[in-house]
């Protein structure tokens, strides 16, 4: 199935957060307290996916506050956190959301995201991934993870679907 026939049919994207929404740098304070890098874009990217009326989510292996705080920020409908067998999980919320695989995108960069990468419909690897991720790859983005490759990829799936130009209507003002 071509790309393009994939992206048509998503739903829902569910996204890893440390190496895709952040660079995948660990930066803790003297007090422990973890700090992370989340790229503005991204957010955008997000924000305007579920403007169009589509479902995002994180799965993570980690679990951190600051995680909470930034998807509470951007309105993502699903966070789960301290999940280290992610396929699961990623089931899971696919069936509560009445969704098949083929409507579900995931975008990963290493080793954990592959179970879930290979059963959706739309595997995106951020720039960035390991190897063994950008070979089953429907897609791979330009940018690495924290650099706006979360937007990228949501910004491919809305033009795909011919829905782009009408959210940034009011941006452009065309």
């Amino acid at each position: 199935m071509k790309t393009e026939d994939r992206c048509k049919k998503i739903e829902l994207i569910l996204s890893d957060v440390d190496g895709v929404l952040t660079d995948g740098g660990l930066i803790f304070d003297n007090q422990g307290i973890e700090i992370k890098r989340f790229h503005v874009r991204d957010g955008l990217g997000i924000k305007l996916w579920r403007r169009a009326g589509f479902k995002f989510g994180v799965l993570t292996a980690r679990t951190s506050h600051i995680v909470k705080l930034r998807t509470t920020e951007l309105g993502v409908d699903i966070v789960r956190q301290g999940f280290e067998e992610k396929l699961s999980i990623a089931q899971e919320v696919t069936n509560e959301l009445g969704l098949t695989d083929e409507q579900v995108c995931y975008i990963g960069d290493d080793l954990p995201d592959l179970p879930v990468m290979r059963s959706v419909g739309l595997a995106i690897a951020v720039a960035d991934a390991c190897d063994e991720v950008r070979a089953i790859a429907h897609l791979a983005t330009k940018l690495p993870g924290g650099q706006g490759a979360v937007r990228e990829a949501v910004e491919h799936v809305l033009k795909v679907k011919g829905v782009w130009g009408d959210l940034i209507r009011k941006y452009t003002g065309n």
